[in-house]
């Protein structure tokens, strides 16, 4: 910056060395300073000099000691009159003005876009200008009466960087304490033109430019007419918040901002490009009007969510006050920021901390006269809906009224709000119902509002709305009904169930495949089905003639085909709702035949094996409910097993021998016929008889897998489900256990029992265990790890009737606890011989 003035400066120099002037009488010059002279005078011998350099001289003579005399004769001075020589300095001043007057001339002419002159000669021209406007005020009134301001402006568009830069100092000195010349090179496209240079890449010419800018930004005239220019505040606003810009052009841009601050529109602006505080201090410090004219302003703004906390922090508090009292405009432009502020968590805590729940819901619920608009309320609506979602309250501990003490779930404001939900338009419906969908979201309230929900009779009307005409309506009563159906499943599915065709409707919403993807109605249906109690027989019957199965069955496997498309957050909750729905299937398996048919038709057990793969997606109930599937459909395997005949039983010699013990020996147990399942002894097949064996072991590694996952419950499914290989219902518990033990799930079966991680886990442990310990081998081995025996012993002591009793019977398989039956028995037969 240094480098580039000074060379600036010595151009300047030589330029002005070029520059034409009429020669000056010697008569004009004080033989002093060697100047032509400003303000002659002369003095008793008659000699003329500058003023100020003859007194100059007379004060030196004094301090020296020496009698005043005359610089040119030497002779002293009887006095130190001076005497104006007007006529003189008549004469140089019209000397000054024809030199003026013909540098103008010619500046004109070198900057006139008609008559193409020299880079040179334009930055003579300029200098000229510049150099004329340092000498005198005056000046700047004669350049733009000679109307030399718009040839100066006309350079910024120069080819050359030296005339640009060179016209953007000139003009801010032409401008610089001169609201007339401001006013003047504000016409036209100039101000348009200095803008543009902000966003140059030379850094030069954006000091130079926001320098200029500033000046100008001194006429308030000219702070409208810069922020009417479009991105004008942006580039400011980027320039005085730069890390990288000179300091100065820094402090500049943001002189040049508090300036435009003037004017409401350029506010409105800086907030919208992230210059929010105008605003604020604006909307804190004004009248009445300028508040209401803010406010406006700041609920037409997207905030991001940190400048939302800043906002409500700031001006929270003021908004509320203004929303309980002010004017029905203010009112109006209150609420509208209002509901841009509480759509975050953090800001929304400060609005609640502010007070502003006690008279929203007042204006919300009030009837009669005084009451806000319909339009209001439907603001008021998406601001309730907004603190709701939020989280950030505890809304059954707000007081709304602290005469009655009631809150937001209290029985008669619920009401209200149901009542409201049914007679109003599509707008506060949806708003509302959201509302009332985060209560139900928390464990905290949910209660209070299921309760309000029963005894208003409200049911009906909730479940209508999944018929209703607006999506959003549809989407948050497919939403309010899924978080109540834990609470009020039955009432729920008698409603759905009843003539109305609502269940139809939610079947319609999951299976529809128009959109070409998953859409968030579809995902809030599916969930909803899949929450309805899954032991609901007649439910399931209607289901099942509605084509919900096939339905849903289809759109899954398109889902994992990647056949459709759709948002990771709508297909999450929609395949978990789709596979609750197939699980209910596979409840009905001992109900009705017709179920194992639509199970092998639709291909579920290897439908909920394939599900068994979303290990790494964090879908831990699709994992839960496929294993406890699979489970269901594993049970149905040993009577659906086509089991081959029996050899003929032996007859003869050979059959008294084995039956009275005539010295033969019993035979070996007969070995599964060739392609039968070694486990079930019959012909067996996923799909067809849902035994888990078949297949090369897929779904048993898949359930093995899943003993180590951290949800309790997952594991508790896929233990239960492959306990199915080793209990009562199957040929062969050894063949079974061997089964396991190939996929590597024996370590992990015990591993859970030793975890002992829940009493329910331990139970099915326990079970599993002593089942694996039949095998004697394997009983073996395990009877030289301690940590088995002591969970054993452990689950002996503490647990029920029934997993003690399981647990002896394991410990006698390690022989931890002595078979007393056997020895007794042994015992009398030693007597007896």
């Amino acid at each position: 910056m240094a480098a580039a003035a000074a060379h600036d400066s010595g151009c300047d120099s030589e330029l002005e060395d070029q520059s034409y002037q009429e020669p000056a009488f010697d008569a004009f010059m004080c033989p002093l300073t060697k100047q032509v002279m400003h303000d002659p005078v002369t003095i008793e011998t008659g000699q003329t000099f500058e003023r100020e350099a003859i007194l100059k001289w007379f004060r030196e003579c004094r301090d020296s000691g020496r009698k005043p005399t005359c610089p040119l004769t030497q002779k002293e001075l009887r006095t130190t009159d001076i005497s104006p020589s007007i006529a003189l300095r008549n004469v140089i001043d019209e000397w000054r003005a024809r030199n003026q007057d013909k540098e103008l001339e010619k500046a004109c002419a070198s900057l006139s876009s008609d008559t193409p002159h020299s880079e040179d000669d334009a930055l003579r021209a300029l200098v000229y200008i510049s150099q004329m406007c340092h000498r005198s005020a005056a000046s700047k009134s004669l350049v733009r009466r000679q109307g030399i301001i718009p040839a100066i402006a006309a350079m910024l568009k120069s080819s050359s960087r030296r005339v640009r830069l060179k016209s953007l100092e000139v003009l801010r000195v032409v401008v610089e304490d001169n609201d007339e010349n401001k006013e003047e090179l504000g016409k036209g496209d100039t101000i348009r033109t200095i803008i543009k240079f902000l966003s140059n890449d030379h850094f030069q010419e954006r000091e130079m430019a926001v320098s200029l800018l500033y000046e100008l930004s001194k006429l308030d005239p000219i702070c409208e007419r810069i922020g009417a220019v479009y991105g004008a505040i942006l580039l400011l606003v980027g320039m005085g918040s730069s890390k990288s810009e000179n300091l100065v052009a820094v402090e500049k841009a943001e002189n040049t901002l508090k300036n435009l601050e003037k004017y409401e529109t350029n506010v409105k602006q800086m907030a919208e490009n992230g210059r929010l505080q105008p605003l604020l201090t604006k909307l804190i410090e004004g009248t009445p009007q300028v508040q209401v004219a803010m406010a406006e302003y700041l609920g037409e703004l997207a905030l991001a969510n940190d400048v939302k906390v800043v906002v409500a922090e700031q001006v929270g508090a003021l908004l509320v006050s203004i929303m309980k009292t002010g004017s029905l405009p203010a009112r109006e432009a209150t609420l509208k920021a209002l509901r841009e502020i509480s759509s975050n968590e953090s800001s929304a805590k400060v609005l609640l901390q502010a007070g502003i729940l006690p008279p929203l819901v007042k204006d919300l619920l009030s009837v009669g006269a005084g009451h806000l608009p319909m339009r209001l309320k439907e603001v008021s609506a998406a601001i309730l809906a907004n603190l709701v979602a939020s989280g950030a309250g505890d809304f059954g501990s707000i007081p709304l009224d602290d005469e009655t003490g009631e809150t937001l779930v209290s029985e008669d404001v619920v009401h209200s709000l149901l009542h409201l939900i049914s007679n109003t338009g599509p707008a506060i419906e949806s708003k509302l119902l959201t509302v009332l969908v985060g209560l139900t979201g928390s464990p905290a309230t949910v209660a209070d509002v299921v309760s309000a929900i029963r005894s208003s009779g409200a049911a009906i009307s909730l479940i209508q709305f999944v018929e209703a005409a607006h999506r959003e309506i549809r989407v948050e009563s497919l939403k309010l009904l899924r978080n109540v159906s834990p609470h009020m499943g039955a009432e729920l599915a008698d409603a759905l169930g009843g003539s109305a065709g609502h269940l139809g409707s939610l079947v319609r919403a999951v299976s529809d495949d128009r959109s070409g993807g998953v859409n968030e109605e579809q995902a809030a249906a599916a969930a909803l089905l899949g929450d309805l109690p899954e032991r609901d027989w007649g439910l399931t019957r209607q289901l099942q003639e509605l084509g919900a199965f096939r339905a849903v069955a289809s759109r899954l496997a398109e889902l994992r085909r990647g056949a459709i498309r759709g948002s990771n957050r709508h297909v999450a909750p929609f395949t978990e709702g789709a596979v609750k729905v197939l699980y209910r299937v596979t409840c009905a398996l001992g109900e009705a035949e017709e179920y194992v048919e639509v199970a092998r038709e639709l291909g579920l057990a290897p439908l909920f094996v394939e599900l068994l793969q979303q290990m790494s997606s964090g879908l831990d109930a699709v994992l839960l409910h496929s294993a406890m599937a699979l489970e269901n459909l594993s049970l149905q395997a040993g009577r659906l097993t086509a089991v081959p005949p029996e050899p003929p039983a032996p007859t003869g010699l050979l059959a008294a021998c084995v039956c009275f013990g005539g010295g033969g020996t019993r035979p070996k147990q007969q070995q599964p016929a060739p392609g039968t399942c070694r486990v079930h002894g019959g012909f067996c097949s996923l799909r067809e008889s849902f035994c888990l064996v078949e297949g090369g072991c897929k779904a048993v590694e898949r359930l093995v897998a899943l003993l180590e996952h951290a949800d309790e419950r997952v594991v508790e499914a896929a233990l239960a489900a492959l306990s199915t290989l080793v209990g009562d219902g199957v040929a062969s518990v050894e063949e079974g256990v061997l089964v396991v033990g190939e996929a590597d799930g024996l370590r992990p079966v015990v591993e859970v029992l030793v975890e002992n991680r829940t009493e329910a886990l331990q139970r099915r442990a326990v079970w599993a265990v002593e089942r694996i310990l039949r095998v004697e081998d394997i009983a073996l081995e395990v009877a030289a790890d301690q940590t088995v025996a002591s969970a054993l012993v452990e689950a002996y002591r503490n647990g029920d009737a029934r997993t003690r009793q399981t647990a002896e019977r394991a410990l006698r398989h390690l022989d931890r606890i002595p078979n007393f039956s056997t020895a007794f028995h042994q015992a009398n037969k030693a007597k007896g011989t």
